[in-house]
């Protein structure tokens, strides 16, 4: 079954240059010109991924990628003329998976679109991942802690499934940046710290023991005292 992706870009010329390039590689593209159609299009044809352009006329593209994460899973990479790491961060906080900026190669672009595909289907294997109080679902992506539902973001999940997959070990600021977010925003974004900051607020709710612990000078250890 031919896998489907959604392209949201408001510039005809690269839109058809996309989608020529997509169905050249055995995939069925659907082009939307607009946030507005670009929704519509992603509710009726639940697309397994969507390259979303940032600059798009009405809804823009950082609340496109607000409400697609807010209705599902599927992955989302921005393209965008826009390289300041604050704005990247923006992106990936809206709740994009990657970020690729404007002018880029098709085949990079092919590439990450590979790469989340296959991360997406590997995700949808079930099974449960357990560390202390902790039970993580990762097909039904829903987290316990104890007997409590926990409601994660989509960034959130990953943070905390790549954790739960290495316990015990020293997690550096570098490959946290590779695993979660797929490239290095170097020393400039504290992006690390804030969704640390996030996960611990939601696993210690109800005064449960702190399990994401700061190794000072190296990175992050899951770990019990």
């Amino acid at each position: 079954m031919q896998q489907r992706i959604l392209i949201v870009e408001d510039e005809q010329e690269i839109a058809n240059y996309l989608r020529r390039g997509l169905l050249l590689e055995g995939y069925q593209a659907i082009v939307a010109n607009d946030g507005q159609a670009g929704l519509a299009a992603a509710r009726e044809q639940q697309p397994d991924l969507v390259v979303l352009d940032l600059m798009l006329p009405g809804i823009d593209g950082l609340e496109v990628a607000r409400r697609l994460r807010a209705a599902s899973d599927v992955p989302i990479i921005i393209l965008t003329a826009r390289d300041a790491v604050a704005d990247r961060v923006a992106g990936l906080e809206s709740g994009a998976d990657d970020y690729l900026v404007k002018p880029f190669a098709f085949e990079e672009l092919l590439a990450r679109i590979r790469v989340q595909l296959r991360r997406r289907q590997s995700s949808q294997q079930s099974e449960v991942l357990r560390f202390g109080g902790l039970s993580l679902d990762t097909a039904a992506r829903e987290l316990r802690v104890g007997d409590r539902r926990v409601e994660l973001t989509a960034k959130e999940y990953e943070l905390l499934e790549l954790f739960m997959r290495h316990p015990n070990q020293v997690l550096t600021r570098e490959v946290i940046y590779d695993r979660v977010w797929g490239y290095d925003f170097g020393g400039e974004s504290n992006i690390i710290e804030v969704y640390v900051r996030y996960l611990r607020q939601k696993l210690e709710a109800n005064g449960e023991p702190r399990l994401i612990q700061t190794v000072r000078g190296a990175g992050y250890i899951l770990r019990e005292d």
